[in-house]
């Protein structure tokens, strides 16, 4: 059973509110030299075709920092600056209009320049992520902890932070706080919960390719969406940014936390099969991908479940011998030879989208 969402927070990035009850927000990063600005505004038009509703640049360079601003003014969803030790891109950023600053205050380390990011946030009305994650937990508390990676120590140093930024009466703050262990990034999520009322942001940090990490996140992002904890997404793929948020939307759908573009519901097919529903259902998920209408799409193999999974979804087909059933809204709409169930099918789920 899904427990209720926890009250966190509301906080506002750009035009976009998060926490306080609001829809999760499903987030990804590109994957460009952010000093190229047209290859980066290209992919970050691409992100938001695809639903992603919140986009993080990493900043490690100069060249970086003054892209921003040119970046900000081609895109239309929130831009997040992720800054790591130096502290002068974060000012940088702040200037160029972003829209929330990443940062882990633990590794730019000098009083002085948190004060000074925090003043440039609170100057231009901007959030602050604290990101802890286990691959930069400072030494001094692995050391606590015999000099291993641990939930506790995660949880730890996520406190120091937000403590370094609400030492200066800042806490428009959100908190990420990941680990590549999947039992360890639950504990800490569950850990930090219990703690903290800032808004979430959830993922499996370095989750691996595409096959391997979107079960690793599946289960990781599951779990602590289970316990009503998150804010907003990101699942970590080493590979395109567009399936970060196709991955990202399939978890919030399978929680019905969202309800975004087409959902395929598909047989695994057996010894009754009669048409080919790998292929069907795969071309019909690449050829969905643009639509952004929650729609349920039933493609059955035979007709022991076919017609009852099929007649609940909003379209659907129902194999036989080399033919098919569509059905739309429960009824049959047609009778199509296998040859044309892929565009049959797509007639009438393109039909439900625009009506």
């Amino acid at each position: 059973m899904l427990t209720s969402r926890e009250n966190t927070k509301k906080i506002k990035i750009g035009n976009l509110e998060i926490g306080g009850g609001k829809p999760i927000a499903v987030q990804s990063m590109t994957k460009t030299k952010t000093s190229d600005i047209d290859a980066t505004v290209a992919q970050i038009h691409d992100l938001e075709k695809a639903g992603c509703q919140i986009v993080r640049c990493a900043v490690p360079d100069k060249e970086s920092a003054e892209a921003l601003a040119k970046i900000k003014e081609q895109i239309n969803i929130p831009l997040v600056a992720d800054i790591h030790f130096n502290h002068t891109y974060a000012l940088m950023a702040a200037e160029a209009g972003v829209d929330k600053l990443r940062i882990n205050p633990g590794n730019i380390g000098d009083p002085e320049k948190i004060k000074a990011i925090v003043d440039a946030a609170k100057a231009h009305h901007i959030p602050i992520r604290v990101g802890v994650n286990s691959g930069s937990l400072e030494p001094k508390i692995r050391k606590k902890y015999h000099g291993h990676v641990t939930a506790e120590g995660l949880v730890k140093s996520a406190l120091n932070n937000i403590k370094m930024l609400e030492k200066h009466d800042f806490s428009d703050i959100v908190v990420s706080i990941k680990a590549t262990s999947v039992p360890m990034t639950i504990k800490a999520y569950d850990m930090i919960s219990r703690k903290i009322k800032y808004p979430l942001h959830v993922g499996i940090t370095e989750a691996g390719i595409p096959k391997i990490g979107t079960v690793r996140s599946a289960a990781g992002i599951g779990a602590i969406l289970s316990k009503g904890i998150g804010d907003t997404v990101r699942v970590s793929l080493t590979g395109d940014p567009l399936e970060e948020v196709r991955v990202a939307y399939e978890i919030l759908k399978s929680f019905e936390l969202t309800y975004h573009g087409v959902t395929i519901i598909s047989c695994p097919t057996c010894g009754r099969t009669d048409i080919d529903v790998v292929r069907i259902a795969q071309e019909i998920e690449v050829k969905t991908r643009h639509i952004k209408q929650p729609l349920v799409v039933a493609i059955m193999g035979c007709e022991v479940n076919g017609p009852g999974e099929a007649a609940d979804a909003d379209v659907g087909v129902a194999g036989g011998r080399g033919v098919g059933l569509i059905f739309r809204e429960g009824q049959v709409v047609r009778k199509v030879p296998e040859a044309e169930m892929v565009e049959g099918l797509l007639d009438e789920i393109e039909s439900m989208a625009i009506s």
